[in-house]
């Protein structure tokens, strides 16, 4: 298994992350509440804006090549329990714990901030995402909704003690 490092996007990141975000818009629409062409259109302050609320993240993977493997961020709707969002992992780094440390990364986040609960919504369907939230120790609630930028999918959520 490769080693990873998961490191959190300053305000110096956007463009990296930008860059990262639009390709997992490209590689998995039905996975996100968004667009490719909805967010090909940001600019620098709407990044910059993302950054400020709550926490991104990105990971590397040794031996996979110098550029990153995966995105996530946290967040806290207000008022709310803190969301994990927008996780995404390069098809090539699939499979090799990306996931896991990227997932991990927002419940340290969400315990420093003294929070002790993290909910999440995953499609209906995208069963690789479904069980690794469940071996990350997320649990489904029960709630459903509809994927705002696709509506014929559905969005379970699902939370876990952090």
């Amino acid at each position: 298994m490769a080693e990873i490092e998961v490191r959190q996007i300053g305000a110096d990141g956007w463009q990296l992350m930008r860059e990262v975000r639009l390709a997992a818009l490209l590689d998995a629409p039905e996975a996100f509440s968004s667009s490719y062409q909805r967010e090909a259109g940001f600019g620098p302050a709407d990044w910059l804006g993302r950054i400020t609320q709550g926490a991104n993240f990105l990971a590397y993977a040794t031996g996979a090549g110098s550029g990153p493997a995966g995105i996530v961020g946290g967040f806290v709707p207000s008022p709310g329990i803190p969301e994990l969002v927008s996780m995404w992992v390069a098809p090539d780094n699939r499979g090799a714990g990306v996931g896991r440390a990227l997932v991990e990364a927002v419940v340290g986040w969400a315990r420093a901030e003294g929070h002790h609960q993290l909910h999440l919504w995953v499609t209906e369907g995208n069963e690789p995402a479904r069980v690794l939230y469940e071996r990350c120790g997320f649990t489904p609630t029960g709630e459903r909704q509809p994927l705002a930028s696709r509506p014929e999918f559905t969005e379970i959520a699902m939370t876990r003690s952090v």
